[in-house]
């Protein structure tokens, strides 16, 4: 096993986010958990095997992110592990996203990213080790209708984490993406019942569409997304790659 990590995970509540806490604390490493739901984020800390603190914040609010970052550090130091995961979708026609969807879209999926790299930085470098691995999407990778706003904020965090790779990757520390197709959590609940009201199918049926979105036939579980993080964590040679966890939709 490696050395025990401060880890803090956004969107840690359910989900990925809870899954990839889960494995993390299965490692033996100190997790914090991130998220606006604090009930959920109880439920989620419960479940962990090693030292765990549960943060409720909101991660596009900057006073509360700071905040969230600087009650870890003041509980366990410096934190070497960021999971930047917590994320949300939106979907509508391109003539019909407004300004505000837009704004929405890149304050969670990209803006929210990088604060927080940039404030947990200052102790990976102090140290000479860090792991960052932010949760982006299959859309990071291609152009997805309907799901503008989303598919540019995806598109632009996954710049962000090579851009960040290739500045830091003399340091120790690095930076990597993973990139899920559909994952059974949620997200993708609500997603099925979008693609059920705009299309008139039932539940089940618009949840078959998007598990045939993968060539495996199937949604990914959270469990299998985690493990492609833990995968960045313990492999110090890989930096600046996205990751795809999607099935086959995307061969790279």
């Amino acid at each position: 096993m490696t050395a025990a990590r401060t880890c803090l995970v956004t969107g840690a509540s359910r989900g990925i986010g809870a899954a990839v806490a889960a494995a993390l604390s299965a490692d033996g490493h100190r997790v914090a958990l991130v998220a606006r739901d604090p009930t959920g984020l109880d439920e989620a800390r419960r479940g962990l095997v090693s030292p765990a603190l549960g943060v409720p914040a909101d991660v596009t609010d900057a006073a509360q992110l700071e905040a969230a970052v600087a009650r870890v550090e003041g509980e366990w130091g410096p934190i070497e592990i960021l999971v930047s995961n917590a994320g949300a979708g939106f979907a509508a026609p391109l003539v019909d996203t407004t300004d505000d969807d837009w704004s929405r879209m890149l304050e969670l999926n990209l803006t929210a990213p990088f604060r927080l790299v940039r404030r947990v930085l200052p102790g990976m470098l102090g140290s000479g080790w860090g792991r960052i691995v932010v949760v982006a999407s299959v859309v990071a990778k291609r152009g997805e209708p309907q799901v503008a706003a989303y598919t540019a904020a995806k598109h632009g965090v996954l710049g962000l984490v090579r851009a960040a790779a290739a500045e830091l990757a003399r340091t120790g520390v690095t930076v990597n993406a993973v990139c899920p197709g559909y994952v059974d959590t949620p997200m993708t609940e609500q997603t099925v019942a979008d693609v059920a009201e705009r299309t008139d199918r039932t539940p089940e049926e618009a949840r078959a569409v998007l598990a045939r979105r993968q060539p495996i036939g199937r949604l990914i579980e959270p469990a299998e997304v985690a493990e492609a993080v833990r995968f960045c964590v313990v492999n110090g040679a890989v930096t600046g790659q996205g990751i795809n966890v999607d099935g086959g939709t995307v061969q790279s």
